[in-house]
């Protein structure tokens, strides 16, 4: 019988068996609920104003419901909080009002990190986690520290916070002898619900780093994060919640600036720049994003790595544009076979070096949120400029999303993504002949109740003109079974030889992978040191996809320590094995390559620390000795943290590698410095310095940037960048200012 000309026998037995347990394993626990009841708390509607003073003196307050009894997520997750803490609930036509006392009956002072907002730092934290459709998959978070400093972010598939979603909330601080009280106001056209909804669920925390406690008001297994939406009490509210309406919010911007590019002689140039974003809320869970003219200069710029792989290096999305609801977009597949990358949006390869340079975009449009309790919604279509330099025409992306979900946590999603140009060569805009590149993908995502099991199964199909091919296929598994004292999990990957995804991040194709691994762990009781400890052994196998090659495989035998203090200590042996199907260069510095065809393999010893944050001296530090393909190698990086609380740190990133290979080929000491300074000098004034030197890149680069949020989601940037070779000659240097401004209309 001919083979299967989308998967061979052997990929296609092990996906089937993935999609059985996970249709089990969906079947049988997606309906499972938590062992303990959920707590309620009502919330009460008030008729008079609220003033926002940090102090809950207002009679809505006095006779409002409390929560109350948190319990500890760290370090037991069977014990009630030692810090005591009250939370309430109110709301009116426009807020819904959270307060909180916080009792802090410990001497010394509190654990602040500094007074930037959007802090992810180690930092004493009450904060609110909001899900108004009650699906346990996507919500918002809303924290402030004991100094009034705030951050807020998202969480998409149950367990990931975002900080760097950025919108308009209220909050007020004060402390007294023995607690700090918080109060919140959350503008309703801030979130996104159902109008005529009689309940959400929320979720309280509290983080007091003197006591070393993490707790929350409905219980949170140890194993999962504090923002963990599996987990949630309900906010009853005192009748159905009203409408939006249709808030509409404008933020221009104005740029203006000076760039010299040295390296090529150029002049002395002023770029000016003027452009908005809008935010229409169709209905209370429908938002309609626009943007003209985007800018992203007060970005910050991306850390440096060392990379010793074959393949392109992941750096996230920070622009504020994609990040709502971008799950729905960029959460199909997985993080190494993603078919949409919004960075991508704007970028195009210099076939002459094999980058991607970033070109202007003119305008764009989204449309995201939920149809009902269960269909999510997605669309966005952005269009770049032509790039003269490289000959490329303008561009327009495109991506439409779809998401049912089903069972009590889990959903279904369709995605397709196109890449259309819509010029030629010299100019004259149209669609016929114009080359292209879609994806058409299949997700289904699982979750029980329980947040126990997760899992994923997909499938995708490119289409590309001018380079079809018969294996334009990519699909794919995983289950993971999550205990605090167990985990077991399985994934397998296939990449077809022709699967082309250009608004995707897809480093690798024409390959099979199979990925399991399990741990253990111990909980000693009564101990002062250790809070868990264990054994845990995983494998990594990647064939060509008819498995007639093996081409990379590793093993990991290891042991992890977490102790009391919150530092952790792990060690494991490494077995790495590697098939070259191109050429490469180990020290990726353009030495010489081992030939293609060759195979090595190497084993080495790995050890990782991390202290504890708390400490205003702290670090983490990362060691690998022993072979690496015909050589050896010693690598030591990290990163080394002192705070001088809370206006700010100093730190430094570093990576050192020394690579021993033996001739004709290249040895080499690899260098990477990120010494970074963060000063906050009030809760609106905030300054980053940061320089990194890259031996392997040959570059030096600076950049300094000053930030002032003069109201809230308005905000003054003034950026300086340069970089230098490793002769300090300056390559290119630049400022700009940018100036946005929120105006609700």
């Amino acid at each position: 019988m001919r083979p299967c000309r989308l998967l061979h026998s052997g990929p296609l037995f092990t996906c089937l068996l993935l999609v059985w347990l996970l249709g089990r394993a969906a079947t049988s626990l997606g309906q499972a609920v938590p062992a303990r009841p959920a707590p309620a708390l009502a919330a009460a509607r008030t008729a008079t104003p609220i003033t926002l003073d940090g102090v809950l003196d207002e009679a809505a307050w006095q006779g409002a419901d409390v929560a109350t009894n948190f319990t500890q997520n760290f370090p037991y997750d069977s014990a009630r909080a030692r810090s005591p803490t009250e939370v309430r609930v109110l709301y009116d036509e426009q807020f819904v009002y959270i307060g909180a006392v916080c009792h802090d009956t410990l001497p010394g002072d509190v654990v602040v990190s500094s007074l930037r907002r959007d802090f992810s730092s180690v930092s004493d934290l009450f904060e609110v986690y909001v899900d108004p459709f009650e699906d346990r998959t996507n919500g918002f978070a809303f924290g402030v520290n004991p100094l009034g400093v705030e951050r807020e972010g998202l969480i998409a598939r149950g367990t990931e916070l975002s900080l760097d979603w950025d919108n308009r909330w209220f909050s007020r601080v004060t402390r007294q002898p023995g607690r700090w009280t918080v109060e919140m106001a959350i503008p309703f056209k801030t979130l996104r619900y159902r109008a005529g909804a009689t309940a959400w669920r929320m979720n309280f925390a509290r983080v007091d780093n003197k006591r070393n406690q993490k707790s929350t008001w409905a219980p949170v297994p140890r194993n999962f994060p504090l923002h963990s939406l599996a987990f949630g009490g309900e906010v009853r509210w005192a009748g159905p919640l009203p409408r939006r309406g249709t808030p509409v919010s404008l933020i221009p911007y104005l740029t203006g600036g000076a760039r010299r590019d040295q390296e090529s002689n150029g002049p002395l140039n002023f770029p000016r720049n003027a452009g908005a974003d809008a935010k229409v809320a169709l209905t209370s869970a429908l938002n309609l994003d626009l943007t003209v003219n985007p800018d992203f200069s007060q970005v910050e710029v991306d850390q440096q790595v060392t990379n010793l792989s074959r393949f392109e290096i992941f750096f996230p999305e920070r622009r504020q544009f994609f990040l709502e609801n971008s799950d729905l977009f960029g959460r199909y597949g997985f993080e190494n076979i993603n078919p949409f990358f919004s960075r991508r949006i704007g970028a195009t390869e210099d076939p002459s070096t094999g980058t991607f340079r970033q070109t202007p975009i003119y305008a764009g449009a989204r449309l995201s949120g939920r149809l009902n309790d269960k269909w999510r919604v997605g669309l966005l279509s952005m269009q770049a400029a032509r790039d003269g330099a490289l000959r490329l025409p303008s561009t327009n992306y495109a991506v439409a999303a779809v998401q049912r979900q089903v069972f009590s946590r889990s959903n279904v999603g369709l995605l397709v993504v196109s890449k259309q140009a819509v010029q030629d060569s010299s100019g004259e805009v149209g669609l016929r002949g114009r080359p292209y590149n879609r994806v058409v993908g299949l997700d289904y995502n699982l979750a029980s109740a329980d947040n126990r099991w997760t899992g994923k199964f997909f499938y995708h199909r490119s289409f590309t003109s001018g380079k079809g091919g018969t294996d334009e296929h990519a699909a794919a598994a995983y289950l993971n079974y999550d205990t605090p004292t167990f985990y077991l999990e399985i994934g397998q990957e296939y990449v077809g030889r022709d699967y082309r995804a250009e608004v995707g991040y897809v480093p690798r194709t024409n390959y099979w992978r199979l990925e399991p691994g399990t741990g253990y762990y111990f909980y000693p009781r009564r101990n002062r040191v250790v809070n868990s400890h264990g054994p845990y052994v995983g494998t990594d196998l990647i064939t060509t996809r008819t498995l007639s090659r093996t081409l990379d495989h590793d093993i990991d035998l290891g042991y992890i320590i977490r102790f009391q203090n919150t530092s952790q200590f792990r060690f494991f042996l490494r077995y790495d094995y590697t098939f070259l199907f191109d050429a490469f260069d180990p020290t990726n510095t353009g030495g010489p390559e081992l030939p293609t065809g060759t195979a090595y393999t190497y084993r080495s010893l790995r050890v990782r620390y991390e202290s504890d944050a708390r400490r205003r001296l702290n670090g983490t530090a990362f060691l690998r000795v022993g072979e690496y393909f015909n050589g050896r190698i010693t690598a030591l990086s990290g990163r080394l943290t002192y705070r001088v609380q809370p206006y700010g740190s100093v730190s430094l990133e570093y990576a050192l590698n020394r690579l021993v290979l033996p001739a004709p080929y290249a040895s080499a000491t690899l260098v990477l410095l990120g010494p970074r300074l963060d000063v906050s000098f009030s809760r609106q004034l905030f300054l980053s310095a940061t320089a990194q030197y890259n031996s392997q890149r040959r570059n030096l680069n600076t950049n300094l940037r000053l930030q002032w949020r003069f109201r809230p989601v308005s905000d003054l940037f003034i950026v300086y960048t340069d970089n230098y070779s490793d002769r300090l000659l300056v390559k290119n240097r630049g400022v700009v200012v940018k100036l946005t401004y929120w105006l609700n209309l």
